[in-house]
């Protein structure tokens, strides 16, 4: 990769994402959003009808689904839009139009739920026996009647429903701040040449670098950036935490908590169980720390040389090469599924793979039923890197057997799930690569990845970031306030306690450490990292140790 960060309009297409396999032009995009926004009342017509017969509900189904995936088509063409280039005002505005199309669409499809409260279960049964096309929604069905006391009135869900939009406003006021307009000041090497600091490159080619100067000027300039805006950011956060107390307040749950595991029926015994065990092996974490800072030769380790390479030389993986090594440790999984990743990651362009200016930080796949998963991320050549890549193929290949397998109904996965799959095939790389490449410097890289980047990131950052999120939910549900200091504490405090004596805490800005993970916006989604990664290694262990049947098991669970 280039050593400058390009613009945008700089990037070589063939490294970018296939957008026009979703719409041929921005002004394409834009005639069908007005189409789908004229077209919601031909399914708000169906509202108080549904009692009518088995074939209007059928009707009324089959209509509720199809402007709901030309709602998702157009809102990931605007939003990946956006998130590859988030300096673009264009796409910033395309992804606010999509936000708002969908809020009407919510609010248009709100009766469909308390109506078939009203209809009962034994009618519907009954219909479902009738109409067979109507029998393949019997889980939704089922599960909806495991939601019923939370289920509001049609007009109370209409209200929800057009809340959606708005309520993601703190979401998308944090990304425009610190993806489009903040610029941070260059990193400085141990010779005093700058480099450039982005979203794109701070979490992969500085924070990995060698030169410790490196690690800490590119961490200060970082963090430093958003403590000068920390009121901000903490009251973007904090909108949304009570946006997540209001739902719960409107649902009537016991707690935000309580309503985001019943949403997805996952006992709360799970979230407590996680956070118990990673408290009860903190002990295993500070002996790394320890091994970490004698491998480094440092007298005090801190937050910015967790990611610090100890290999003498660099490892050097192009994206091509990487995705061949991906391809070979999947074998076991079958011709059609690795001839898949190369044509996806090759030919038809799922990846938008160059860092540039504006880019977005962080990586993620996203499409919807009908298009290609696509991912984004910021490709640097290196084992990370490669691993990046290989999480979010995990995501994409999950999305395409079940868009494949699936109808429109049962399309898509919880993020209970989705990790399960990315971390999947992290797993089966590092098995393959362990077993097969003997240099040494690589086979350190490899171990670094995986502890320094992969479990350091889900089994030690994510939990803490769980326990700062449940904190933080139980004091605004309690009535109390939140401010920038009192969050940027509670964070220090509780990376404190994680690190332990060893590691030195620069507690404002690893206090900070929140305001850089967008993941908080979705309720309770942090911890699933943690026992997605668990499942995954379960899951790969049973292949790789050629256990019967473990990879037919494995690809029923992504179809």
């Amino acid at each position: 990769m280039a050593s400058t960060v390009l613009p945008r309009s700089k990037v070589n297409k063939k490294l970018t994402w296939n957008a026009e396999s979703l719409f041929p032009s921005a002004k394409a995009w834009d005639a069908e959003v007005n189409k789908i926004i004229a077209d919601i009342p031909a399914v708000k017509k169906y509202e108080g009808r549904l009692n009518e017969s088995p074939a209007t509900l059928l009707e009324a189904m089959d209509a509720i689904e199809q402007i709901v995936l030309r709602g998702n088509r157009a809102f990931v063409y605007a939003g990946f839009s956006y998130a590859v280039d988030t300096t673009n005002q264009q796409a910033a505005g395309m992804r606010g139009k999509a936000g708002g199309m969908f809020g009407q669409i919510f609010a248009a499809v709100a009766f469909l739920n308390p109506e078939l409260l009203i209809i009962g279960k034994p009618k519907l049964e009954e219909w479902m026996k009738q109409e067979s096309r109507l029998a393949i929604h019997r889980h939704n069905i089922e599960n909806l009647f495991r939601k019923q006391a939370h289920v509001r009135s049609g007009e109370v869900e209409e209200i929800l429903g057009m809340l959606g939009d708005p309520f993601q406003g703190a979401d998308t006021s944090t990304s425009m701040l610190t993806n489009a307009d903040f610029k941070f000041a260059p990193a400085k090497d141990s010779k005093g040449k700058k480099i450039e600091v982005t979203q794109g490159n701070i979490h992969t080619a500085l924070m990995e670098h060698s030169d410790r100067k490196v690690r800490q000027s590119a961490f200060e300039s970082y963090m430093d950036k958003h403590l000068e805006f920390k009121n901000t950011l903490a009251t973007n956060l904090t909108t949304s935490i009570k946006a997540n107390v209001f739902n719960m307040r409107a649902r009537k749950h016991e707690t935000t908590l309580v309503a985001s595991l019943f949403d997805l029926n996952i006992p709360t015994d799970v979230f407590y169980n996680l956070i118990d065990t990673f408290k009860k092996n903190l002990p295993v974490w500070h002996r790394y720390f320890e091994i970490r800072r004698k491998a480094l030769k440092l007298r005090d380790v801190t937050y910015y040389d967790m990611w610090a390479p100890t290999a003498k030389r660099k490892v050097n993986i192009p994206y091509e090469k990487a995705v061949e090594m991906i391809c070979d440790s999947l074998a076991p999984m079958g011709k059609e599924y690795t001839d898949t990743i190369r044509r996806g990651a090759l030919k038809e362009r799922w990846v938008d793979m160059q860092p540039n200016q504006g880019k977005q930080n962080g990586a993620f796949s996203w499409g919807a039923s009908g298009t290609h998963p696509f991912i984004m991320m910021s490709y640097t050549d290196e084992v990370n890197s490669m691993s990046t890549l290989a999480h979010e193929l995990g995501h994409s290949m999950h999305s395409y057997l079940t868009w494949k397998n699936q109808p429109l109904a049962y399309s898509d996965y919880s993020l209970f799930v989705a990790e399960v799959a990315s971390n999947f095939h992290q797993a089966m790389l590092r098995g393959h690569l362990l077993n097969t490449v003997k240099d040494r410097n690589f086979q350190i890289a490899l171990i670094e990845e995986a502890v320094g980047g992969n479990f350091f990131r889900y089994f030690f950052q994510m939990p803490i970031l769980a326990r700062f999120e449940l904190e933080t939910h139980q004091r605004v549900e309690r009535g109390e306030s939140l401010t920038a200091d009192s969050m940027v504490d509670l964070m220090a405090d509780l990376f404190s306690e994680g690190f332990g004596p060893r590691v030195k805490v620069d507690r404002p800005r690893v206090g900070m450490v929140w305001s850089t993970f967008g993941h908080l916006f979705q309720d309770y989604y942090v911890y699933a990292y943690a026992t997605g990664i668990s499942g995954a290694h379960a899951l790969s262990g049973r292949i790789l140790r050629g256990e019967p049947n473990a990879v037919e098991d494995y690809l029923s669970f992504l179809k």
